[in-house]
This record gives C-alpha cells, sequence and structure tokens, in this order.
C-alpha cells in the first residue's frame, strides 16, 4: 500500500463533553460529526491531563516517567529546560521526515523559545511551519495566539499580524502546504495542533459579539468545528482525500471553568486531573476508502502509539524502538484485525510539581501519581507507589465508588494486571532529559506548590 497522507489535528483543551458525535448537548459540532460518521470515534484513547506531558508524549513515544516531561512546562515563559530531539531515541517529526514525507507543522509548539533555539521547528524533523511562539518572557505581544496574533515562520522573524485571527493563519497554512504538495513525489505529514479553545476566552470571526466566557468557549469550539470542516473540504477540492489518513484529538480536558453536559451527566471539565473527563480524550480517524465510516471503538490507544502508528503506516522501521512505549494501531485502522496490541492505557500526573535549578528543571516527587485502565476498569497509583482506588467505569463513570476489597472475579483480574505494571515503573521519574536552557534576561520567578524559585537559583 503507498505512503498515505496523514494530518494530526489536535485541539487545545477540549474534552467529549463539548463535541456533539459524544453526546454534547449544549452545542452543535456539525462539522466534526460528519467526520465521525464518515471514520471510526474512539471512547477509549488516553492523553496526559496537560499540556506539555501530552504533547511530549506524542513526540516521543514514550511516557513522562520515561521522557521527563511529567509536568507542565511553558518553555517560552520559564526556561530551564526545552524539547532536544538529540536526547531522545524517536521523534515523530523526523520519523516522518526519514520515512520521505513532506513535513510541517502549524500551531502550537511551546516545548522551545525560539529565540534560544530559532531552528527548533527544523531539527525536530519539520521543513515548514507556521507556529504561535508561546507567550515569551518579558514580550507581552507574544502572548497572543488569537486577535493580532504573534507568529513564528520559516520565512519570516516573529511578529505580530495585526487584523489577523491566529487559527485561521494555522488552518490556511495547513491547507496551502497539502496544496503545494498533493502532486508532489513526495506524501506529507501535517502536526496540526491548534491553539483552539485554550483560554484565554475569545470571540471569533463568526461570533463577534461573544460576551461571557461561557459564550466564548462555545464559539471557540464552533470555530474548531468549522476549521475542521474547511480542511477536509480543501482536501477534497484537491483530489487527495481518499489518500489522506486525518486524526482528530485534543491534547487533555477541558479546563475546570467549564461545564458541558452528555445526555443527564454535567461534566465539569477535568484538564489537569487524571479523571476521566481530563484524560480520555475525543479521538476521530478518517480515511475515506479505507477506514469504513459509522464505527465506534473500544479499542485501548494511547499517545504513545501514534509514533509507532504513522512509522507503520510510512512502512519506515523506529529508531530505538525499544525504547518507545506505544504499539501500532495500523493495522487496526486498515481494518487488517479488529484488535490492537494492548490490554492497558496509562496517564500520569496532575497540576505541576518541578521546581528550576542549575541542572534545569527538576520534579519535586521522585514518583508521580498515575492512572491504568482497560475497556473497563481503572486503578489509580500514588506517589508512594502504592494502590489508592479501583473504578468500574461501566458502573460508575463519574469514579465516586472505590471497589477495592469489593471486587468480583474480573475487577480482581483487572486488578491484578494492572498492579504487576508497579514493579516494572522506576522507581523515580525521568527529569527532562538534555542540555538545560541557559539562563535568559528574561527570565522570571515562578510559584509552584508555594515554593518561589528563579532559574539559577
Amino acid at each position: 500500500m503507498a505512503q498515505p497522507n496523514i494530518i494530526f489535528v489536535m485541539l487545545d483543551d477540549l474534552g467529549k463533553e463539548w463535541i456533539g458525535c459524544y453526546g454534547a448537548g449544549d452545542i452543535e459540532t456539525p462539522n466534526i460529526d460528519a467526520f465521525a460518521a464518515g471514520g471510526i470515534r474512539f471512547e477509549n484513547v488516553y492523553s496526559m491531563p496537560q499540556c506539555t506531558p501530552s504533547r511530549m508524549c506524542l513526540l516521543t513515544g514514550q511516557y513522562p516517567y520515561r521522557n521527563g516531561w511529567v509536568n507542565h512546562w511553558d518553555v517560552p515563559r520559564w526556561g530551564g529546560a526545552r524539547y532536544d530531539v538529540n536526547a531522545y531515541p524517536c521523534n515523530l517529526g523526523l520519523v516522518m521526515r526519514e520515512a520521505g514525507y513532506a513535513t510541517a507543522a502549524s500551531g502550537k509548539w511551546q516545548i522551545n523559545d525560539f529565540r534560544v533555539d530559532p531552528d527548533a521547528m527544523d531539527a525536530a524533523g519539520f521543513d515548514d511551519w507556521c507556529m504561535w511562539t508561546g507567550y515569551e518572557g518579558d514580550n507581552p505581544p507574544s502572548a497572543e495566539r488569537y486577535w493580532d496574533p504573534y507568529i513564528y515562520t520559516k520565512d519570516k522573524p516573529a511578529q505580530t499580524y495585526h487584523g489577523a485571527f491566529g487559527p485561521d493563519m494555522f488552518c490556511d497554512f495547513v491547507i496551502d502546504f497539502a496544496r503545494g504538495h498533493k502532486d508532489g513525489d513526495q506524501p506529507f505529514f501535517i502536526y496540526y495542533p491548534m491553539v483552539l479553545t485554550h483560554g484565554p476566552f475569545t470571540t471569533t470571526p463568526h461570533d463577534l459579539d461573544a460576551d461571557t466566557n461561557l459564550d466564548k468557549h462555545k464559539a471557540m469550539v464552533r470555530y474548531s468545528d468549522h476549521l475542521l470542516g474547511r480542511l477536509v473540504e480543501a482536501l477534497e477540492e484537491m483530489g487527495c482525500r481518499e489518500e489522506t489518513l486525518i486524526i482528530f484529538t485534543s491534547d487533555n480536558g477541558t479546563g475546570g471553568s467549564m461545564t458541558g453536559q452528555i445526555g443527564d451527566r454535567a461534566i465539569r471539565g477535568g484538564k489537569g486531573k487524571t479523571v476521566e473527563p481530563g484524560v480520555n480524550i475525543p479521538f476521530l480517524a478518517n480515511w475515506p476508502g479505507t477506514i469504513p465510516g459509522d464505527r465506534v471503538s473500544d479499542a485501548l490507544v494511547d499517545f504513545t502509539d501514534m509514533i509507532p502508528t504513522f512509522a507503520d503506516l510510512a512502512g519506515q522501521p523506529i529508531p530505538g524502538v525499544d525504547q518507545v512505549d506505544g504499539s501500532s494501531v495500523a493495522p487496526y485502522l486498515r481494518g487488517e484485525t479488529d484488535q490492537v496490541d494492548r490490554d492497558w492505557i496509562l496517564a500520569m500526573g496532575g497540576q505541576n510539581n518541578a521546581q528550576v535549578s542549575d541542572q534545569g528543571v527538576e520534579n519535586e516527587w521522585y514518583f508521580r501519581d498515575r492512572v491504568v485502565r482497560d475497556e473497563r476498569y481503572k486503578l489509580y497509583v500514588g506517589t508512594d507507589r502504592q494502590p489508592e482506588k479501583m473504578i468500574d467505569l461501566m458502573m460508575d463513570p463519574d469514579e465516586k465508588i472505590d471497589i477495592t476489597g469489593r471486587e468480583e472475579e474480573d475487577a480482581l483480574s483487572a486488578r491484578h494486571k494492572f498492579e504487576q505494571l508497579i514493579p516494572n515503573w522506576p522507581e523515580q521519574d525521568e527529569d527532562p532529559i538534555g542540555t538545560p536552557q541557559p539562563p535568559q534576561p528574561w527570565d522570571v520567578p515562578v510559584t509552584v506548590k508555594s515554593i518561589e524559585w528563579k532559574k539559577g537559583q
């Protein structure tokens, strides 16, 4: 089979409770729903509960306890560490470039400071890019990702684009890159981490009069839906839709200030928590002619599976395969099997617990809390490496009842499976791997868990 084009679309901070095809009752998302109806809607896919751990998990194929990024870390603001591809045996962009793909990224990066690492995107394996820089220390214009966005491209230094709406610029770039490579000798791979729907709450070109935070949040969700529709329509017009796999997902759940509705359940946003609304994310795969439509899957998948999956689709061996934690779901996507090579998925770490020293970013706890689950049962493991509670998600989707000590046979079997993992996890989670970022004039103090520190102190 020829190498497919691949576009990985990742929303920022949006849970299932705001997407129609997952049962959301407070909003309409017609383009996302149509996209789901034409492919597979996954029910059991885990990210991490925060931005940086999810992105680094995706980019390295490693769980945070191995790659060291167990906390959210806003590199342009806080410094101390950066994504150094040389520190990892496997890197998503490099894998796809080495497989012969034309590669691009558009949207939010935030794991390098482009003032310090201007070649970070190329080093990470991307041939072209259009990126919000992240909120850079001592540079207020860089805070803007929506109206008058501050954007860094391959051809131009970071600057404010007055009068523009950032999400439109990022989508335009993705479509233009695809159009420029649809007839070439190379397939294309596009990493499209949207800046929507992360705060600050904003109006959009379709909802300029949105007033309250809730109205703005809904407007941002609807605009995400609009952008996916634009992308799909553009690929259809290019005539390359059947050659293109699109995955649509999110980096973690919705922020806790928003409460959505699925059926009669009010679901508060779970970002930063290992409850299901924080880590069990929307995940849709659409590939006309290859993936049959109207499928709903309970298959277990997490972000460590993305590199193995894309490498498999590209026919590319995975470098450092023994240090990659995931496995390919490409045979499942192609319909060659009705099972994935997994019987558990993992998410770990909620609120930040790190500090900066002259050694770089250091995690405050040796062992981060984590959760592991299968199709039905979920085990919480504490920072003391001991099981904390066991949940039957089928009977208790709101995770209110600890069944520890009352497990029936199936639950006991699941508990045994989960507890066997604990001795295999390192006693101490890694700190971010690689050379620490040197002190910069714009470094600012950061408070975490009431500890005030500054890089280099």
